[in-house]
């Protein structure tokens, strides 16, 4: 009933075991050997396709229509300013402390901190003049209010 063995029969079956266990391993490793072969010669082919699908196109034609750029009036600032760090948030802390210290010395913020501030944000921010336009119906005229008609009127028959 059970299968033949090639192996003979003063073996154990712990042998037995350990050796199915070792053919196992085996194959597992040759396997994924064979796979990462496989994956490492496709990703070489997929490099090779997308090299040969691009093409390189003549621009030079369409730079003839363009206008010209002009060079930027504002140089772009370093990236180093725009980086927070250690060393540059301490000194905008120090700086920042200092500013905050002057403010609550000043006289006229110690008499009215409020007005202190509404003063200060009236001479540093600019004022707009611009007065929010209403909008106007398709027709240009008023909105008018649809009548409503009760239910509870019970029905209504028209007149000819």
């Amino acid at each position: 009933m059970g299968k033949s063995r090639s192996l003979p029969e003063s073996t154990s079956k712990a042998d037995l075991k350990f050796e199915k266990k070792r053919q196992f391993y085996t194959k597992v490793k040759d396997t994924v050997a064979a796979l990462s072969a496989q994956k490492a010669i496709g990703k070489k082919k997929k490099l090779r396709s997308r090299q040969k699908k691009l093409k390189v196109y003549d621009l030079s034609t369409l730079s003839d229509f363009l206008p010209d750029l002009k060079t930027p009036l504002q140089p772009t600032p370093p990236t180093d300013e725009l980086k927070p760090n250690c060393k540059s948030m301490k000194k905008l802390i120090l700086k920042e402390g200092k500013q905050l210290s002057t403010v609550l010395n000043h006289p006229a913020f110690q008499l009215d901190p409020l007005a202190a501030i509404h003063q200060h944000l009236q001479s540093t921010q600019p004022v707009i003049d611009e007065k929010p336009k209403k909008k106007k119906n398709k027709n240009g005229g008023r909105k008018k209010k649809a009548k409503k008609f009760k239910a509870s009127d019970g029905p209504q028959f028209m007149v000819m």
